[in-house]
């Protein structure tokens, strides 16, 4: 665990570097002496982590989620990011969805079958069926974002 420990709080520090500490202590409502204990490695401060919300926080104003990445790497996993719009995007619901999500779903059909019609798929068209899968896999996540957004508010 401290291996783990020391990770995160040098990807804290990174974070808070990329951001800077004073405005870091504005997004976070912080002292600088509490965001410092974050990724100080000294004794006393080894059980403090960063709240998570403040690691969302100050992830919107860096230039790269120093921690999110470093969670994933953990997990050996890997993160990316979705060009197609930013997270705060106006909500369309989930009936906008099911409706994207049967027109992505015919375009990956559209191109899978294109691309087996000589029994071979290229190099080509096996990039532009994962383009195709993962942008139906966007969709499905923003679904499962509307469904939980609706299941909250109810």
């Amino acid at each position: 665990m401290a291996g783990i420990g020391s990770y995160l709080k040098k990807h804290t520090e990174a974070l808070l570097k990329d951001v800077g500490i004073e405005p870091a202590c504005e997004l976070t409502g912080k002292s600088k002496a509490t965001l410092g204990s974050y990724y100080s490695d000294h004794p006393e401060h080894a059980d403090r982590c960063m709240p998570i919300d403040a690691v969302v926080n100050l992830e919107k104003s860096a230039g790269y989620p120093h921690v999110t990445g470093a969670l994933a790497e953990l997990q050996g996993m890997s993160i990316s990011k979705d060009e197609r719009r930013p997270n705060d995007t106006p909500s369309s619901g989930v009936n906008s969805d099911v409706i994207v999500l049967s027109q992505r779903f015919a375009m990956l059909m559209s191109e899978y079958q294109q691309s087996i019609e000589d029994g071979i798929i290229t190099v080509n068209e096996a990039k532009r069926l994962l383009r195709e899968t993962s942008m139906l896999q966007q969709v499905l996540i923003d679904m499962k974002l509307h469904l939980e957004d609706e299941n909250v508010g109810s």
